[in-house]
């Protein structure tokens, strides 16, 4: 039996050991989400609505507790935590009120020739049992992004969290079933990487809710066959600054969709574009607000920027400023170090070739980069082989129809950064960034099959 450790990255303190599942543990979560099948199809959507709803309020009700858990596991600070628990609490109240309003069509065949008389009444139909799998940096709301929709469109859920996030994990399918969620329906499991290739491939798997890398992606959908595979994959987004932006409201966004999270976030603003008329005016309000944020425990509400989740991941980032200074980046501010905990830092003249802008780097570190043309501009962008979400500041609704007809980015926010998100909008991206899209409606039809019956 191969176990692991749950450890504190803000003071190393060991929080947990817990085995991995093994063979027959995955074999009888199997076996109870058939049982699970069963229940769903007898399950009337509105009473899915209804346990939905429930689970809103129990998460609502044990928000601090939920908070206090995360912080714990992955260094989120605590009113990065709480907000992220808002907004898992409103993913959770939307998937109710979708369960409701899962609607077909009905189709005339006598829209072509010849007449037929006949019409096709298309309704949208469960897959069966949908494997969700989440990244530890949002581990209420990504999870609830998954399993709301899941569970609303009628499937059983396997949910595999990150094992960094097993308590909290724990705590939320215990809600789920204090919801009045049944336990067939939704079972916790989490196996180590041999046996999560077997989970992959099962037959019983009719799709794969996947946050996470590409590497990890591809071999998913190396091992999965034929299934529906949902993939919200990495980012290298931009932020694209005008000369008729608004400074401070730039300054403001790239301050929170860099360093909140401590950067460790999918949309964050890993790339930024400022025109050169702005851009010592950008670069010197950036770099005063950057060095008034406080760093440290992430337990105290006054933190807003806290640890990265392992040492690895320091010593990656790290690494990846070093390797731009040492190729005639330079620094504006931060490259301090202690432990997990880094400094917010910014960086000017990252060369495009350097590892830090040309491959998502997920840590509080923010590359400026001058431009003179939206020319310029959008091939730097579309550089990359990533294409997830795009941030613009203008007040020129050209440039902002330009950028938005022509990056490859699934979203792009005027006059916000590229972390926007909204419960209810579609989220995914293009390219490397992935495929299908998350957002509660569209991700019930992600995860449900389209069937039709002529009358």
């Amino acid at each position: 039996m191969t176990s692991y450790s749950v450890v504190n990255p803000w003071n190393n303190e060991l929080l947990a050991e817990y085995a991995y599942a093994e063979a027959g543990d995955i074999s009888a979560a199997l076996a109870a989400l058939r049982r699970g099948e069963e229940i769903q199809r007898q399950l009337p959507a509105h009473e899915r609505a209804d346990i939905l709803r429930r689970l809103a309020h129990l998460l609502s009700e044990n928000r601090e507790e939920l908070a206090a858990l995360v912080t714990a596991e992955i260094g989120k600070t605590i009113s990065d935590a709480r907000v992220e628990l808002d907004r898992a609490i409103n993913t959770t109240i939307a998937s109710s009120e979708e369960a409701r309003q899962i609607a077909g069509e009905a189709l005339d065949s006598d829209a072509y020739p010849p007449t037929r008389g006949r019409i096709g009444v298309v309704v949208w139909r469960p897959l069966g049992t949908v494997l969700c799998i989440t990244p530890f940096n949002f581990p209420i709301n990504i999870a609830m992004h998954k399993l709301g929709p899941a569970f609303a469109a009628g499937n059983a859920v396997m949910f595999k969290p990150g094992p960094q996030n097993t308590s909290s994990a724990k705590r939320l399918v215990e809600l789920c079933y204090e919801a009045g969620m049944p336990q067939e329906t939704l079972q916790l499991c989490i196996p180590d990487v041999p046996a999560m290739a077997d989970l992959v491939a099962h037959p019983q798997i009719k799709a794969i809710n996947f946050t996470g890398g590409t590497a990890a992606a591809r071999a998913i959908a190396k091992a999965a066959g034929f299934k529906k595979l949902l993939l919200e994959l990495g980012g290298n987004d931009p932020l694209i600054i005008m000369p008729d932006a608004d400074i401070d409201a730039a300054v403001a966004a790239a301050i929170n969709q860099r360093f909140a999270t401590a950067g460790q976030r999918c949309t964050a603003a890993k790339r930024v574009f400022v025109h050169s008329d702005v851009y010592a005016r950008f670069r010197d309000a950036l770099v005063t607000a950057t060095g008034a944020l406080e760093v440290g425990d992430p337990a105290l509400d006054s933190t807003f920027v806290g640890p990265v989740i392992h040492a690895q991941a320091a010593d990656e980032i790290s690494g990846r400023i070093y390797d731009a200074l040492s190729q005639g980046a330079l620094l504006a501010c931060g490259n301090k170090r202690e432990g997990n905990l880094l400094w917010p830092t910014v960086l000017e003249r990252v060369p495009d070739v350097a590892t830090l802008v040309a491959e998502e780097t997920f840590g509080p570190v923010l590359p400026l980069r001058q431009f003179d043309t939206l020319d310029e501009v959008i091939a730097l962008v579309n550089s990359s082989p990533c294409g997830l979400q795009g941030g613009v500041f203008t007040q020129d609704l050209a440039v902002i129809r330009r950028l938005f007809d022509e990056l490859e980015v699934g979203l792009l926010a005027s006059n916000d950064g590229p972390g926007f998100r909204a419960e209810h909008f579609p989220f995914g991206g293009v390219k490397d960034s992935g495929i299908g899209r998350e957002g509660l409606k569209y991700a019930i039809r992600e995860m449900s099959y389209q069937k039709t019956l002529v009358i």
